[in-house]
């Protein structure tokens, strides 16, 4: 289906943007030797199917003051509440992150916290406290090696 939706040039403006979303599209189009209109058409494409979320700014949370990052599974008493459980999460700040995943656990959450203390208290007073949440396992992070998005160079060459 998504092979439908995108094409070469799609894959070109979209592997321009994930490295820099801040590219003007004058430039992003003499880069591709393409037309600004159609950057400016096959972006607002890519926004209306749902491709495109939106452009963000990356921070650095250390450098902001969020020393700790720990990734929590979180058990629940019955799996049927998971969605209202992740609204509820949703609502803590220092969240940025939650997933279903498989196994004994349902849930996992990234967590930004300025130190230690700061983490117990929310996996104590906030996490633990909500209605459906039997327990939790949190690993921490030492440092993140890197991060990076989709590898959208590689979306026609797929079989699937």
């Amino acid at each position: 289906m998504l092979k439908n939706q995108i094409d070469p040039i799609d894959i070109r403006i979209l592997s321009e943007l994930t490295y820099d979303a801040e590219i003007p599209f004058v430039k992003l189009a003499e880069k591709l030797n393409v037309s600004n209109t159609l950057v400016h058409q096959r972006v607002k494409k890519m926004k209306e199917n749902g491709i495109i979320k939106k452009a963000t700014y990356q921070v650095d949370p250390y450098l902001l003051g969020y020393q700790t990052t720990a990734y929590t599974q979180i058990r629940l008493s019955n799996n049927i509440l998971h969605i209202e459980i992740e609204l509820q999460l949703a609502e803590i700040d220092e969240i940025v992150e939650c997933v279903n995943i498989s196994g004994p656990y349902a849930i996992q959450v990234k967590i930004l916290a300025k130190n230690n203390r700061h983490l117990r208290d929310i996996i104590y007073d906030r996490i633990l406290k909500i209605s459906g949440v039997e327990d939790t396992n949190s690993t921490f992070s030492f440092e993140t090696a890197f991060s990076r998005g989709v590898p959208v160079t590689k979306i026609l060459s797929s079989e699937d």
